[in-house]
């Protein structure tokens, strides 16, 4: 190879290797102020369970909903419908699903596929909070319109290998959408979750206080929520 060319290809090393880091930095600085947000590392670390009580608007009728989260052990989200009350239960090697409107008379075992995508939950205190660490893979991917606000825009690859996409505001470095896909049925699906209404908890941490999913078009309001609540095993049994 001539000097000419090994001129080039240093060249080229070096650029890559400057944009790259640079890169890597502006994720991580982005990360870090959205972690500080939302309460900080500190905070979050000391997070083990989580029980929230919401409503869902659909129709003119509130729906009960709670939803109750032990890190990295078992999710469980309960509702009532119609006098009949519904849930779907995630532990780390089993799930169930029990809707007993839409005729079930038992709960039905998790496909292999929903177990993937429910394994995402399980981890209460946030993918990006030690994301490396944990196997997740984020690049930023630039800003995007988000309703009149120019957010960065993180692609983050799950170490599942499913991917989410967070949009944070630059102005308070919350995480004001989430745009998720994955697989089921063998077909590729996607879901929007838009957040507001922050409210900071007397454990330090910020939780977004209202939601709204493009899978349920129908606001979910938060109007509890209980920091490393006592919830015992027997909650995510099936009954």
């Amino acid at each position: 190879m001539n000097s000419m060319k090994k001129i080039q290809l240093l060249s080229l090393i070096l650029v890559s290797l400057f944009f790259g880091n640079v890169q890597a930095q502006s994720v991580d600085d982005i990360i870090n102020k959205h972690i500080a947000a939302i309460g900080g590392k500190e905070n979050w670390k000391n997070v083990n369970s989580l029980k929230q009580e919401a409503s869902l608007s659909v129709q003119g009728m509130d729906i009960p909903l709670t939803m109750y989260q032990v890190h990295n052990k078992a999710v469980k989200q309960e509702f009532v419908v119609m006098n009949m009350t519904a849930y779907t239960i995630m532990r780390k090697d089993s799930g169930w699903n029990y809707m007993p409107f839409n005729g079930q008379t038992k709960p039905e075992p998790m496909t292999a596929e929903e177990l993937k995508i429910g394994a995402d939950q399980l981890d209460i205190q946030g993918e990006l909070l030690d994301y490396a660490a944990k196997g997740h893979r984020v690049e930023l991917m630039g800003k995007e319109d988000v309703d009149g606000t120019e957010a960065f825009k993180l692609k983050v690859t799950r170490k599942t290998g499913n991917e989410v996409v967070y949009f944070i505001d630059p102005s308070t470095y919350y995480a004001i959408r989430t745009v998720s896909k994955m697989k089921v049925n063998g077909q590729e699906m996607e879901q929007t979750m838009n957040m507001s209404n922050y409210k900071k908890l007397p454990e330090g941490i910020v939780l977004p206080f209202t939601m709204e999913s493009t899978t349920i078009p129908a606001p979910i309001t938060v109007t509890k929520v209980t920091v490393n609540a006592k919830i015992d095993d027997s909650v995510f049994r099936i009954n």
